[in-house]
């Protein structure tokens, strides 16, 4: 083993002082003169505390000689001495560095002791490094890792000790190793890749999301020598957007505008109700999440829960369906089977698309309804059943029942507690965290690393009327997980025509750039695109927006929006 007494790490900033076995200085530098304030007649001979003029470290400085002459090395060292000019204390960095005696196996024959200034540069880089509360690592080309700062120590678990010299991929087991790997790609294009999430497995193996860049790194010839990377712990932003996701929730459902916000508030009044419950809306707007909210939150939740698509039957087999049927009641009845209400008995029975069933069996529905008790095909017996009924249709009942199609006794009896879902075009506040739930269950289901959507995306998305409600956006968003490869989804990855609308190469670098959003600054750009399409009448953009004019000039005070013109002749109300 080899140790230079004047590093290249610390030139001319460090003072070098070499001590015997004895711990006494037998060699000094100029700096160690300047440092000490005494002459290198003075310091010769001396034991390390009287050079530094501190007796009371006496003990501690000896037993630090002790642990290098044992052969170990002892860096960043932080010793406090006397200013020999000022009088005043100052902070030294010493490292204890082991001397190898000449003849081979005989141990250690003194000590190198080098000292540094708390104002050396490279002291007070390392310094800041260790400050940051981002995660930073270097590698070689050989992807081999060369340091390690604190806050990488406590994201990933690792000491730094036990890092270096290691393989990234050994410390750093993240989502995007051994493909689409940002510091390789840094390394092999010679540029910076900036914000990319990513999740990886710390020590513990628990899974972080992370933020992280990468850069190459260079020697003062140009080469490039290894690359650098930074990485935040996004955790606590995951945690602050599930908080802000229950906050906006009930059970699956979620939601920011009045509208649900009213009737998330009578759910768990609805669900202890044993009242039948009518669920109306356009197709696609969510009513069997709706339905299966009830059944989570009632007292039937252990029960069963029972799901019939009543216009996806026809009107011979729904009938067998709903209430079974009795061996011989047709052909091919060769035995008993129970039907959906047996199913479901003691929990809830969910009839879709309500305003489909045939008259004939409307009228056992509401016998069902009225006296608890149903028939099965071929039986004369009576069956007593004990089942909560939500139903839901994207028809006027109403009008059905002007037509003639669906019975008025029927429909009052289903209409006792009426839930009316508004379409997604009247509530495009909800459309961010729509999306951010449907990434998070593909996410989950397909394990791709996708953790968001870019704002140029979303303003695509949010300029869109979905006359297809949640069904649709659910599909695009699918579709776009098959483009994706990880990151963010981009205008690229969304379906025709949407992708159409991409911005340029220019605009979606700014947009790499910028494109992760608290929910704040979403809510503020939904009010402004919804402001800035309806000209800023504030009547329209409340009733597309799902939000009350109260409501909405809080938001404008809260955001600080204001027209960008001076003409407010359209601006109406």
């Amino acid at each position: 083993m080899k140790h230079d007494l004047f590093p290249a790490s610390r030139p001319l900033n460090a003072a070098v002082l070499r001590l015997d076995r004895d711990g006494r200085i037998i060699a000094a530098n100029q700096r160690a003169e300047a440092l000490t304030g005494k002459a290198k007649s003075l310091l010769l001979g001396k034991l390390l505390h009287q050079a530094l003029s501190r007796t009371d470290r006496a003990e501690e400085l000896a037993a630090l000689c002790d642990a290098a002459l044992q052969g170990e090395v002892l860096s960043d060292i932080r010793l406090l001495i006397i200013d020999p000019l000022s009088n005043a204390p100052e902070y030294l960095l010493a490292t204890f560095l082991p001397l190898p005696a000449p003849a081979p196996g005989k141990g250690f024959d003194g000590v190198v002791l080098c000292l540094s200034s708390g104002t050396d540069p490279l002291h007070l880089q390392k310094l800041a490094l260790n400050s940051m509360a981002d995660g930073v690592f270097t590698i070689d080309r050989n992807w081999t890792i060369t340091s390690l700062n604190r806050a990488a120590e406590t994201i990933t678990g690792w000491p730094a000790a036990e890092a270096l010299g290691k393989q990234c991929s050994e410390i750093f087991r993240s989502s995007i190793c051994g493909k689409s790997c940002a510091i390789a790609e840094s390394l092999y294009t010679g540029r910076a890749v900036p914000n990319r999430s990513i999740t990886f497995q710390n020590r513990q193996g628990e899974t972080i999301p992370i933020s992280i860049s990468a850069s190459p790194l260079v020697d003062p010839d140009g080469n490039i020598i290894g690359g650098v990377e930074t990485f935040r712990d996004l955790t606590p932003l995951t945690n602050i957007g599930n908080q802000i996701q229950k906050k906006y929730s009930f059970d699956q459902l979620v939601s920011n505008s009045e509208a649900m916000q009213r009737l998330f508030a009578i759910l768990p009044e609805v669900a202890g109700s044993p009242s039948t419950v009518l669920i109306c809306g356009e197709s696609g707007t969510g009513k069997e999440l709706i339905a299966r909210a009830i059944y989570h939150s009632s007292d039937r939740r252990t029960q069963p829960f029972v799901a019939v698509n009543c216009g996806a039957l026809p009107e011979a087999l729904l009938e067998s369906e709903l209430f079974g049927y009795k061996a011989g009641a047709f052909t091919d009845a060769r035995k008993d089977k129970e039907g959906r209400f047996a199913a479901a008995e003691g929990g809830t029975l969910f009839l879709d698309e309500v305003g489909d069933i045939p008259q004939s069996i409307q009228v056992k529905l509401l016998r069902v309804l009225q006296e608890k008790v149903y028939e099965p095909l071929g039986s004369n017996t009576p069956v007593k059943t004990d089942v909560k009924i939500i139903t839901a249709t994207n028809r006027d009942l109403r009008a059905l029942v002007q037509e003639g199609k669906f019975r008025e006794d029927l429909y009052y009896r289903l209409n006792v507690v009426r839930i009316q879902l508004p379409p997604l075009r009247e509530r495009k506040v909800d459309i961010p965290l729509l999306v951010d739930q449907l990434i998070k269950e593909f996410s989950a289901q397909q394990a791709k690393d996708i953790v968001g959507i870019a704002p140029s995306a979303l303003n695509i998305l949010m300029r869109y009327d979905f006359p297809g409600n949640i069904r649709e956006l659910k599909n695009i968003i699918e579709y776009a997980f098959i483009l994706c490869d990880g990151g963010y989804i981009l205008p690229q990855h969304l379906p025709d025509p949407f992708n159409s609308m991409a911005p340029s190469p220019e605009t979606a670098g700014e947009t790499l750039r910028n494109r992760s959003l608290t929910l704040d600054e979403i809510e503020k750009q939904a009010i402004f695109l919804s402001l800035e399409k309806h000209r800023w009448k504030k009547s329209a953009v409340c009733d597309e927006l799902g939000i009350s004019k109260d409501t909405l000039r809080r938001k404008l005070g809260k955001y600080n929006l204001t027209r960008p013109f001076t003409d407010k002749g359209d601006a109406g109300d």
